[in-house]
């Protein structure tokens, strides 16, 4: 039931300047308002100095941390980040969790919850050997390291406004870790990205979050064929503040318009051969790096059940699990093939344990223009031959005209 925003506001300012904080983050804004910062973290450190209260803010591209001391600096601080429109608060004590989200009426949407038991915390590392007036971002109160289990945590305000479940998180989390291993350390300059197939969008938002914590200058664009998908993930955008650098277009795969042409190109779960359409836009863009996630093998199963294995292999393809199995492993084995062909050095590498989804492979290609090598030709070529296939992603590759 909505409440009050102004007592909801001093009820969040109680729990800033209590000795119980342990976390605090605002973000996102209020309708037809922007605050300065995109967005703000809190929480209690020890300094050799004495406690202080770190607040953390970004503008989107650069972060800024100060500490200030407990008393009228840190009241005034605190007055002047809830003054500030944000959308959203999230508030850890030791003793409870507040959610504050404000609504397009100008009233607070307020979810109050006991905190987990103490075993549930992550545990706490050594003290940081950082700068003694800047600990690091994830310092726990009594100045100790916290041993991280998310690029993002869960805690972030924007899986207040996003949604989505404890395993959509635990995928979008190893995405980002993939990610995170496929660009080069020092990476800087602006980076375009696109999301094929996005959806509700969990990974673009996502992924936005993550690369511009690291100081990069993004801009994103999530493309899905619904219309409906589209509407609803701008007015997120709109509601996180990033309406600006993240936007949406309804369109297919294969014919959606972005421009300019993307550095990165990410691609989660797309069903069958839509992941092949994904693969061959990034290949016509251009695309220094594709990660792409596959979902469902149709195409291949369908072509191995119309026409009967090669001598000796009828064993593989007899029972219809093993079939579809193997079809599987054939699929994304031309694909990184098919990459491998067109320039690309191409990898499968599994990004997610089984146990939270059985699509649970990676295609990860970083773009080399290495020209192909003979036998590189001949293991493709006689590999399709002797199955007699012919994969969709080469079909979509002889058609493509370069979008560069």
């Amino acid at each position: 039931m909505p409440e009050p925003l102004d007592a909801a506001l001093a009820e969040v300012r109680s729990l800033l300047l209590g000795p119980a904080l342990t976390r605090a983050v605002a973000a996102g804004r209020r309708r037809g308002q922007r605050p300065s910062v995109v967005r703000a973290e809190l929480r209690p450190v020890a300094l050799k100095a004495g406690p202080r209260l770190q607040i953390a803010t970004s503008d989107g591209a650069r972060p800024h941390t100060r500490n200030v001391a407990p008393g009228p600096e840190a009241e005034t601080a605190v007055e002047a980040l809830l003054a500030e429109p944000f959308g959203n608060w999230h508030v850890e004590t030791t003793e409870r969790t507040v959610q504050l989200r404000v609504t397009k009426s100008g009233e607070a949407q307020v979810h109050r919850s006991a905190a987990p038991p103490a075993q549930d915390h992550p545990a706490t590392a050594p003290p940081s050997r950082g700068h003694r007036n800047d600990p690091p971002p994830d310092a726990a109160p009594g100045g100790h390291d916290r041993a991280k289990e998310y690029l993002l945590d869960p805690g972030d305000p924007i899986f207040t406004e996003i949604g989505g479940t404890a395993a959509k998180r635990r995928q979008v989390d190893a995405f980002l870790r993939a990610l995170v291993a496929t660009l080069p350390a020092g990476l800087t300059g602006p980076l375009r990205v696109v999301d094929l197939g996005c959806g509700n969008a969990y990974l673009t938002f996502a992924a936005y979050r993550y690369l511009t914590r690291l100081g990069l200058d993004v801009e994103l664009v999530g493309v899905d064929v619904r219309d409906d998908q589209r509407r609803r993930n701008t007015e997120l955008a709109e509601r996180l503040g990033w309406a600006h650098r993240v936007r949406f277009v309804a369109g297919s795969i294969a014919d959606a318009v972005v421009e300019p042409a993307p550095d990165l190109v990410l691609a989660l779960h797309a069903c069958d051969t839509a992941t092949d359409e994904a693969l061959a836009r990034a290949v016509g863009w251009g695309a220094r790096w594709v990660l792409a996630a596959p979902c469902c093998h149709h195409d291949i199963a369908a072509q191995l059940r119309a026409r009967r294995a090669p001598a000796p292999y009828d064993l593989l393809t007899r029972q219809g699990i093993l079939r579809e199995r193997f079809a599987d492993v054939l699929t994304d084995s031309l694909r990184a093939g098919l990459l491998r062909l067109h320039g690309y050095r191409a990898e499968v590498v599994e990004f997610v344990d089984s146990a939270h989804t059985p699509r649970n492979l990676l295609i990860r290609a970083r773009r080399t223009d290495a020209a192909p090598t003979a036998a590189q030709r001949t293991e493709y070529r006689e590999l399709v031959g002797q199955w007699q296939l012919t994969p969709r992603l080469e079909t979509l590759f002889a058609q493509l005209e370069p979008e560069r």
